[in-house]
């Protein structure tokens, strides 16, 4: 973990945004490394979660009070007026309508989110709503959110170059403009499900071993990567005065997976990092690079 987080500083990261389940969950298990490491201080964080992991109206979880503690941490990544960021996401509207009998009651439950939050002494938190982008360009200012943005952006079996894969990201950011909030434009590193594909994962039941290996989009070059990521910064700093998110998202540290990663890969890949670093610290990597891998 300590070696991680000195790669993603390497690269010029401010944060990284972790997928946020229970302290019990196994998949919680990174989290609660980053915050032991020695290393924690030189990189914030933040929470992205799955809004299903809420509950519903009628059974709410414990999960979000958990966030909010975690919100209080020293490196937790608060952005203008010291509001500490908060994802909440895969939001689709037949699970609002199952789970908090729509968008009002979704809308109440994020009012007392923040409620428990200024209860801690916390700023209002800044809530990112993420999933169906038509839906939130419609319905994300009625439900509470600060702005929008995505986990990923793709389409279904899609494949081509990572030109094709960037300019389908680069779309969703504009489509989700339309809603007149800010939006946090995902950039994307790549898409290529193939090893899951392989050897499917245990919650993609509908996914059968083999199915679909030529739905993929080519790994980004060096500048390619570069480049979607510069342009995600001049998009933000291109909008309206009041419509400018306060962050960009990367997808991902390491979903390696799924083909988005920044993360060195074997035997000491760090392109990637380098191209970050050439865009965010504006240099080239120097010729003596640091201990990385």
């Amino acid at each position: 973990m300590d070696k991680e987080i000195r790669q993603a500083v390497f690269a010029g990261l401010d944060y990284w945004a972790f997928v946020a389940y229970g302290s019990h969950h196994p998949m919680s298990k990174a989290l609660y490394q980053f915050r032991a490491s020695a290393e924690k201080d030189n990189l914030r964080y933040c929470l992205f979660t799955e809004l299903d992991r809420w509950g519903s109206s009628n059974k709410p979880t414990t999960l979000p009070q958990e966030h909010i503690g975690l919100m209080a941490d020293r490196n937790y990544l608060r952005v203008v007026g010291d509001r500490p960021l908060y994802f909440l996401g895969f939001i689709a509207p037949a699970s609002i309508e199952r789970n908090w009998k729509g968008v009002a009651g979704l809308r109440e439950q994020i009012e007392k989110f923040r409620k428990i939050a200024a209860g801690s002494g916390l700023a209002d938190p800044y809530i990112v709503l993420a999933g169906d982008r038509n839906f939130l360009m419609r319905e994300a200012r009625n439900i509470g959110g600060d702005a929008t943005g995505s986990y990923a952006l793709t389409v279904g079996n899609g494949r081509g170059s990572f030109a094709d894969l960037a300019r389908i990201a680069e779309r969703g950011w504009d489509e989700l403009s339309n809603g007149h909030l800010p939006v946090v434009p995902t950039v994307m590193t790549g898409w290529d499900r193939r090893p899951r594909i392989e050897n499917p994962v245990p919650w993609e039941k509908k996914q059968r071993p083999g199915e679909g290996m030529e739905n993929f989009f080519a790994a980004p070059t060096k500048k390619e990567l570069a480049d979607h990521l510069a342009h995600a910064l001049g998009w933000v700093a291109a909008r309206p005065q009041g419509e400018q998110a306060p962050v960009v998202l990367i997808y991902a540290w390491n979903e390696n997976d799924e083909g988005g990663w920044l993360m060195p890969t074997l035997p000491c890949q760090t392109d990637r990092l380098d191209a970050l670093r050439e865009v965010l610290k504006k240099t080239a990597a120097p010729s003596r690079k640091p201990e990385l891998c």
